[in-house]
């Protein structure tokens, strides 16, 4: 059983009879970038109204809570994790902290993102996330001393919008979505490795249930980090898109493995159920230490 006591800036996570003390620190470091929207105290007020156990439905400071790998099992490699909810909400528990308690157990320091939601730009629906996705790379990197991680294995995952907000970071980091505030934006935003799970929104005009395609922001080179893809098939048509870009991945030279399994929706995260599609992080497990980013062992949690 997993438990949380929050004090300012601080999380304490008792997973498995581990204390893991886990920290959490704003990216920005004044200002949000120019043209950010501002919020009245009554708007704030009511977004903050309908935030709820399982979702966050607002966020104007974005910030990393960082899960540091236990000493004994850290082996250097680190992932920034970006929830899902249509970026108008953020799965939190779900898709972010149980997420991280799962890395952790293969020795990975995970840092949970908390973008800025609710869409704050009905045209360009990621613009800010992709904005403090760009910048969390930059300061995992920048800090990799103190979380004792490898600053060229540092990925991203990310579930639905996230999972979009994900292949975003990988395929747009040549992209600057904001302009230059500290020494940490001279460092590439480029994540080592990219893990959009059920990704949402990869169509044209961010569709994903009408078209089988991809937009053009789906902009795949051979430079595109490695990827991993786990979806369904009975998830919209989300499955297709995936495995449309699975096929880009492919014609450029991109080494991914993507799976698609027949059932199991939309939103699990890494929820038990009787479906296929549970064993998801198995393979993703496996699939990090086949590329070098975990060390192999002769066992997956």
């Amino acid at each position: 059983m997993t438990r949380f006591s929050v004090v300012p800036g601080v999380m304490l996570c008792v997973l498995a009879n581990v204390v893991v003390a886990s920290e959490e620190f704003e990216i920005w470091p004044a200002e949000l970038p120019a043209g950010a929207r501002q919020y009245t105290a009554d708007e704030k007020q009511a977004l903050n109204a309908k935030t709820t156990a399982e979702r966050i439905a607002f966020v104007d400071r974005p910030t990393l809570t960082v899960f540091p790998a236990p000493a004994e099992k850290a082996n250097g490699c680190a992932v920034v994790i970006c929830p899902g909810g249509a970026y108008n909400i953020l799965a939190w528990p779900k898709e972010g902290v149980e997420v991280a308690e799962w890395f952790n157990t293969i020795g990975v320091t995970a840092f949970v993102l908390k973008y800025r939601v609710p869409r704050r730009d009905p045209e360009r629906i990621h613009h800010e996330p992709m904005q403090d996705v760009q910048r969390a790379i930059r300061c995992v990197r920048r800090d990799a001393k103190r979380w004792n991680i490898d600053p060229k294995r540092v990925g991203t995952l990310g579930f639905s919008a996230g999972g979009h907000l994900t292949v975003m970071s990988g395929v747009q980091y040549e992209t600057r979505s904001y302009p230059e505030i500290d020494d940490a934006d001279r460092i590439s935003c480029r994540p080592d490795f990219m893990c959009p799970i059920y990704c949402a929104y990869l169509g044209p005009g961010y569709d994903d249930r009408k078209e089988v395609a991809l937009g053009d922001l789906v902009h795949v080179t051979p430079q595109t980090p490695p990827t991993f893809l786990a979806v369904t098939w009975d998830d919209a048509l989300r499955g297709a898109q995936s495995a449309l870009l699975f096929a880009r991945l492919r014609e450029h030279g991109v080494q991914a493995e993507i799976h698609v399994f027949a059932k199991g929706g939309h939103g699990y995260g890494l929820r038990p159920s009787d479906d296929p599609v549970s064993e998801w992080p198995v393979h993703l497990a496996r699939w990090l230490q086949i590329n070098g980013f975990v060390p192999r062992s002769d066992r997956t949690e």
